[in-house]
């Protein structure tokens, strides 16, 4: 009975030391994302570099392509700017907002 007790709090102790502060770093990053959608019809030049694979010089093409085309209509459209294709956008569409 002691040994299943002794295993008992072993497992407890495992679980709070490894499993519940993984999950509470993930549950703060989800929460962080959602918090910082950029919008791709407002955003400057040095927020829309915050995305991944996005240089100065992607970021200036989003902008004058919203400044020759207007606003976005939906992110997906974002793959018309030269330099963003499917890869780079399924990286970055959690991260986009219009």
């Amino acid at each position: 009975m002691k040994e299943l007790i002794f295993k008992g709090l072993a497992f407890s102790l495992i679980l709070s030391l490894f499993v519940f502060p993984l999950l509470a770093q993930q549950q703060a990053q989800t929460g962080k994302s959602a918090a910082e959608k950029i919008n791709l019809n407002t955003a400057t030049l040095e927020e829309l570099q915050k995305l991944p694979r996005i240089g100065a010089k992607v970021a200036q093409r989003i902008i004058d392509y919203r400044k020759q085309n207007g606003n976005f209509k939906k992110i997906e459209e974002i793959m018309k700017v030269r330099g963003i294709g499917e890869k780079t956008f399924a990286r970055m569409k959690d991260l986009l907002t219009v």
